[in-house]
């Protein structure tokens, strides 16, 4: 397993077409540089497409996730470019469901 101690979800479309190079060159314009044990996730402007890079602390992998039906719950890039996932954020984004709504009290 990828130890991910840190997901960071950035806001602005990413070409699916991209590789590992493309989207790092995003996740150093966006957040700055790649952390070890950390992901970052990307979505196309229809948000029904996610990549995700993970920096493993030696290298990096990319993943893709495609929903058939429906869409990812994206935040619209003009609130923030970036946003802090929490685990069960995170486990609810791949799903579909609105993911914001966790950690509310």
């Amino acid at each position: 397993m990828i130890r991910v101690d840190a997901v960071w979800l950035a806001t602005e479309p990413l070409d699916m077409r991209a590789g590992i190079d493309s989207a790092l060159a995003r996740v150093v314009n966006v957040f700055g540089a790649a952390h070890p044990h950390t992901a970052y996730l990307f979505a196309n402007r229809r948000a029904n497409r996610m990549k995700v890079l993970v920096h493993d602390g030696i290298g990096f992998w990319l993943a893709a996730r495609r929903l058939h039906v429906g869409h990812f719950v994206w935040p619209a890039p003009e609130t923030k470019t970036q946003f802090n996932l929490s685990r069960p954020q995170f486990d609810a984004l791949v799903l579909g469901l609105p993911w914001s709504r966790i950690g509310e009290g």
